[in-house]
């Protein structure tokens, strides 16, 4: 019965961390971030709601590092965030902490797939405009 326990609470104390985060070449601060958001989650939303301050304290950064890493996860399509509201004991209605709903891996690995693509398709343009432009200077019309 003791090994039961400990297997639960040992199971409480981890969380995944997917390998195809590492072929999305995050900043170290971008990935503790996510890390750090992972570890918050609420495993059957995916949601969790830790204020900057929190995240700043957890991985050792400024409440404006923080928020630049989270704005780096959103773009590349890891997390959505959504601001919340609070309602005071007086009555007025206050700025709460932004709710973080960390997106599938899989969504962001596409995206980052799509992109990159793009760049290699736009280089490609770019290489025969200037074969053509070469070509043209050497046998003007």
């Amino acid at each position: 019965m003791l090994w039961h326990c400990m297997r639960q609470s040992a199971a409480k104390r981890f969380f995944p961390l997917p390998n195809e985060i590492f072929s999305l070449r995050l900043s170290s601060g971008a990935l503790a971030v996510h890390s750090y958001l992972l570890f918050c989650e609420d495993r059957k939303t995916y949601q969790c709601w830790p204020s900057y301050r929190s995240i700043g304290g957890a991985v050792c950064m400024s409440v404006n590092t923080v928020r630049k890493y989270v704005a780096e996860l959103e773009e590349r399509g890891m997390i959505v965030t959504e601001p919340t509201s609070i309602v005071t004991r007086d009555g007025r209605k206050r700025n709460g902490t932004l709710r973080y709903t960390i997106l599938p891996i899989q969504n962001a690995v596409d995206l980052h797939n799509q992109r990159q693509l793009r760049r290699l398709e736009e280089t490609t343009k770019q290489m025969r405009v200037s074969k053509k432009l070469a070509a043209n200077k050497e046998h003007p019309a």
